[in-house]
């Protein structure tokens, strides 16, 4: 049997994808992983056969407690609570769709809607393609159960995607449109980018000023963000590779903020503005100076 702590190295990038997914903040996914670590090399190993599987229960089986639990405190957050924001190399592979659409930032806001168990079900199964019979041992519950949650979680999530999604040569073209749009005050030219009902979150988490409601419809939400980025100069903002994804961090009266899009079918359907610097803190300090 070879070394615990470089057997568990091995798979901590997959672990840490599976526990952010799960849980919506980088850091409460690294203190899960480090709870896992610290079990698997304290555990009689000698009965498992496949560690990958083994570690992933455990992962999962911590993170929905801590969801279930996070999930009160986010109930009484001050405004919109949004996902950190995670670097795109932290997030483990990415080889595929799934994975790669399963932490895309809209998504991960979508997912919030979600149970804990109706999420777990979600990850596991669209990201990680676990069969339904391991994902109800992890739950504890039945495959048939398993099935319908995904079902629920499934046809909840299908609401909020687009038909197709944009090509990242197209996605940085929409977001330097933007950008531009905004900082010369169009707002016929930035509310043609939006849906008719694009909303835009802003999460300062009470420590900075920020909309504690939502922004809705395209003429409000237009004026919001030219309102907002008129008043600075441009040249402040860089396109930064987050969740898979190309994103904008900015720096706004001398604090960062970070910015992400829903896009669907060619249109910005919602706008995301992490402005809590507790969210920040894995931001390149550099590019927000």
């Amino acid at each position: 049997m070879g070394d615990p702590a470089e057997e568990f190295e091995q798979h901590r990038p997959l672990l840490l994808g599976l526990a952010y997914r799960l849980l919506g903040s980088m850091w409460d996914a690294e203190d899960v992983v480090q709870d896992a670590f610290l079990r698997w090399v304290r555990a009689d190993r000698t009965g498992v056969r496949e560690p990958r599987a083994y570690l992933m229960t455990v992962v999962s089986r911590l993170a929905i407690d801590q969801l279930r639990s996070a999930r009160v405190a986010r109930e009484e957050y001050p405004g919109p609570w949004l996902p950190e924001p995670a670097e795109t190399l932290a997030l483990g592979p990415l080889d595929t769709a799934e994975l790669r659409d399963t932490v895309s930032y809209a998504m991960m806001h979508l997912m919030e809607r979600l149970s804990p168990p109706e999420r777990a079900v979600f990850v596991l199964r669209e990201a990680f393609d676990v069969p339904y019979e391991e994902i109800a041992e992890i739950l504890g519950t039945s495959t048939a159960n398993c099935r319908q949650l995904h079902h629920r979680a499934h046809t909840h999530v299908a609401r909020g995607r687009g038909r197709f999604q944009l090509s990242r040569e197209d996605h940085l073209r929409l977001l330097t449109h933007f950008l531009h749009a905004s900082h010369s005050g169009d707002v016929t030219a930035l509310a043609s980018m939006f849906s008719e009902d694009v909303m835009a979150w802003n999460d300062g988490g009470g420590k900075v000023r920020a909309a504690l409601r939502p922004v809705s419809g395209r003429s409000k939400v237009a004026a919001f963000v030219t309102g907002l980025l008129a008043r600075y100069p441009s040249g402040q903002e860089h396109i930064v590779d987050f969740n898979g994804e190309l994103t904008l961090q900015t720096s706004i009266d001398g604090g960062r903020q970070f910015v992400a899009f829903d896009i669907r079918d060619g249109l910005i359907h919602g706008i995301f503005a992490v402005l809590n610097p507790d969210k920040l803190r894995r931001l390149d300090p550099a590019l927000g100076s």
